[in-house]
């Protein structure tokens, strides 16, 4: 009669644990395997981090120049708030881009003013939205006056087409003065002050 028959001394699976993980496989060979499971890890771990790292700088350095371009002004990066457009009707089409806004009130007139670059089928859609069109826009007319570019500190003396218009209505609905540059085919500019009498 036999007895139990025991697994091979190279068996992982011995009770024993004395079993080898890669039967015949020599310490070069592990060093080696061991590794290329680093290298992987690493690679799928830091490649992906280190484009996190990349764009947050990126994203960082953006706002940084953004908010260079607006302290040296009354203007504050981002959109006016969904009142501020509906009191002053001023609907900032989509899509536009570097968005800045400012407001003054006092006892006689309260001021929206507004900066955004859109495309041209979103001035379009700016202009229609004021009853208005490109039709509108007088070449080299600047309807903002210096009191308003002393607060924003708009000079509109840069390069390009300039063009502007005055959209006038009834107290308490207010009038804007439109500047709107055209230095960037496809691109205007566009610059808004909204004035109402409380």
């Amino acid at each position: 009669m036999t007895g139990p028959l025991l697994p091979p001394a190279n068996d992982p699976g011995r009770p024993d644990g004395q079993g080898g993980a890669h039967p015949g496989e020599d310490r070069r060979h592990m060093i080696r395997r061991r590794a290329l499971t680093l290298l992987i890890i690493v690679l799928l771990i830091g490649v992906p981090a280190g484009y996190l790292v990349i764009s947050a700088n990126q994203s960082r350095a953006s706002g940084k120049d953004k908010e260079a371009k607006y302290s040296a002004t009354g203007l504050t990066e981002g959109w006016p708030s969904k009142l501020q457009r509906r009191i002053y009707q001023v609907p900032v089409p989509h899509p536009a881009w570097w968005v800045a806004s400012y407001e003054t009130n006092n006892w006689k007139t309260s001021r929206l003013y507004v900066e955004f670059e859109t495309s041209d089928a979103g001035l379009t859609a700016f202009l229609t939205s004021m009853g208005m069109s490109e039709k509108d826009l007088r070449k080299d007319s600047l309807p903002i006056g210096e009191r308003d570019r002393d607060v924003t500190g708009w000079t509109f003396d840069g390069p390009g087409t300039w063009s502007g218009l005055v959209h006038e209505q009834k107290n308490p609905a207010p009038t804007h003065d439109v500047v709107v540059n055209h230095d960037k085919p496809g691109y205007p500019r566009v610059y808004v002050v909204a004035r109402t009498v409380p």
